[in-house]
């Protein structure tokens, strides 16, 4: 026991040390993000996101300039971006993801269906709906909803759509919501902060929020701010700033289109 101690404070010791060497990487002369440059209606290098005004709420509210490091959301992009120290925070990631250190979450929200408003979908819900039997329903490949969409039998009917991809050069959400309305598709699985600002104004699609499934896995996800391992300080200030600022974050979820529910992702939270 005597033998272990030291090797137990060493190490306390060194996790000290390294949790120290993390925080000092946070710059406190602008808020530094990580986003990807063409994931809209998430996050945009013209800055039209919705993430970007998130990120300009924070900032100004810290007193300092956003500053933004580019590159595509894919395989590598922590690791490229926020662990290389080249900005300080992800403005959107999934509560409980163990890429980073999650601060409190400032949304959530569920995956939905979007089917034609003059369809006779329009009023479907829940996914094991007769009616959904031998329809063609867009899905993301990988994504929660494809789960459910095979255990009810329906992928033979299934048109599928990549899951990770350099928006840059292709755009499956768009893709997806597009050919539902050319009737290509009957109906179209997507993560509900993608599709509702992308279907905003647009009168023929309608946005079915999916609060009904009980069958795992769970379509609804609480989002966080994401930042290092380590820096428990940045993350309680992050937490301070949500607290203070949720009624300005909710405004901004709304505007955009965003369908937003409770934490339990049972109940669509009205405007």
């Amino acid at each position: 026991m005597r033998l272990l101690l030291p090797i137990v404070a060493a190490a306390l010791a060194f996790s000290g040390a390294a949790s120290a060497q993390v925080a000092d990487l946070v710059d406190r002369s602008a808020f530094r993000v990580c986003a990807d440059p063409a994931n809209l209606p998430l996050s945009s290098e013209d800055g039209s996101g919705f993430e970007n005004r998130i990120a300009e709420l924070m900032a100004e509210n810290l007193g300092v300039p956003v500053q933004y490091t580019w590159f595509p959301q894919v395989t590598g992009f922590i690791r490229q971006t926020l662990s290389a120290g080249k900005c300080d925070v992800v403005i959107g990631f999934a509560q409980g993801h163990e890429l980073v250190l999650n601060t409190n979450h400032y949304y959530t929200s569920t995956h939905v269906l979007v089917v034609r408003a003059d369809s006779d979908l329009a009023d479907v819900d829940h996914l094991s709906d007769s009616r959904l039997a031998g329809r063609k329903l867009g899905v993301v490949a990988g994504a929660p909803p494809t789960t459910h969409v095979a255990r009810l039998g329906m992928m033979k009917d299934a048109k599928p759509y990549d899951l990770m991809t350099d928006r840059r050069v292709e755009n499956p959400a768009g893709d997806m919501l597009r050919d539902v309305e050319a009737g290509v598709t009957d109906g179209a699985l997507l993560w509900g902060p993608i599709a509702g600002p992308l279907a905003k104004g647009n009168d023929t699609l309608k946005v079915i929020p999916l609060v009904k499934e009980t069958a795992t896995p769970r379509l609804f996800f609480r989002i966080t701010m994401g930042v290092r391992a380590g820096e428990d300080e940045w993350k309680r200030e992050l937490n301070s700033l949500i607290r203070r600022h949720q009624d300005g974050i909710d405004a901004i979820l709304h505007d955009a289109g965003v369908p937003l529910v409770d934490d339990y992702g049972k109940e669509v939270k009205a405007p």
